[in-house]
């Protein structure tokens, strides 16, 4: 199987933090991103324009190294099609599936695989970010 286009780069981080409150006044208020989505109150997710930062709330651990802050990264496609597309050569290649492919309720499509580290990845179709690249 061929590989597909090549990504649009990766523009998607999320990180597991223990004061979603916290973290959004820091990113808002000090850094510039502005609030995207807030699905419920464990869950932001932010903009700089450009990007995407998605921060979720996680029960803080006994000590500091105790839990990933990194929940994964995300690498952002031009087509909901590719989104498939990358699925498909992706487990043509043996690599680790972590969830299929899916839309979500904002439009996005993404699915989420694992790096050789298992460091989790996701492969995402994300409507207003590739609007904003292609622009």
């Amino acid at each position: 199987m061929q590989r597909p286009l090549n990504s649009l780069g990766m523009r998607h981080v999320a990180l597991n933090v223990s004061d979603v409150a916290a973290s959004e006044r820091f990113y808002v208020d000090l850094l510039g991103m502005r609030v995207e989505w807030r699905p419920d109150e464990d869950n932001v997710y932010l903009t700089s324009g450009h990007d995407n930062l998605a921060l979720h709330r996680v029960v803080k651990p006994a000590g500091p190294d105790d839990v990933q802050r990194l929940d994964h990264v995300g690498f952002f496609i031009a087509t909901a099609q590719q989104v498939d597309d990358w699925y498909g050569f992706l487990v043509a290649n043996d690599v680790a599936i972590v969830a299929e492919p899916r839309t979500h309720r904002d439009g996005a499509r993404s699915f989420y695989c694992r790096d050789p580290e298992g460091v989790v990845v996701q492969i995402i179709y994300h409507p207003p970010i590739v609007a904003g690249i292609h622009s």
